[in-house]
């Protein structure tokens, strides 16, 4: 019987993770770095004061690209209040041109997955991933294993927070 209601946990715990609806213990966030398009380089040990959203996407993804006009109006919205958006496209180097494309038109900064060190976040096996990483440099959501879409209540409700007041 308790074997059984242990196992029934269990399940509902990991159903309940699958869909993101399992808050996440904040914890450090792993090192990362990227050269950006435009030449500039950027350490996430270099954003503590700031919330950092890391959207990993590619130019082939249309959920990826659906997801953008909503991370580029609140990023728009909430940049002066230190939020950083970068997008990061795991599209082959040779296909720097057809990322630029993709971008025109959003102001978030943006870099190659290959300019990227980002070895702490685990294998990007799918896109669109996102992570965000608090003020303090904690990861604050990992969405590798939900089915969340970023979106405007999504922003609103779960990244509008950590910007304070």
């Amino acid at each position: 019987m308790i074997g059984r209601l242990l196992s029934t946990a269990a399940l509902l715990a990991f159903a309940l993770a699958a869909t993101g609806a399992v808050a996440q213990v904040p914890r450090p966030a792993p090192p990362f770095t990227a050269i950006l398009l435009d030449g500039t380089r950027f350490a996430l040990t270099e954003a503590t004061g700031q919330v950092v959203l890391i959207n990993f996407w590619a130019t082939w993804c249309a959920p990826c690209r659906e997801e953008m006009p909503a991370l580029e109006a609140f990023y728009r919205l909430h940049r002066a209040r230190g939020l950083v958006v970068l997008a990061i496209s795991v599209d082959e180097p040779d296909a720097l041109e057809a990322v630029r494309a993709a971008l025109r038109g959003f102001s978030f900064p943006a870099a190659l997955a290959a300019q990227a060190h980002y070895r702490g976040y685990g294998r990007i096996w799918r896109v669109p991933m996102t992570f965000v990483v608090d003020r303090q440099g904690r990861l604050r959501e990992d969405l590798t294993a939900g089915t969340l879409q970023v979106d405007a209540t999504f922003l609103d409700q779960r990244v509008g927070p950590l910007l304070g007041p």
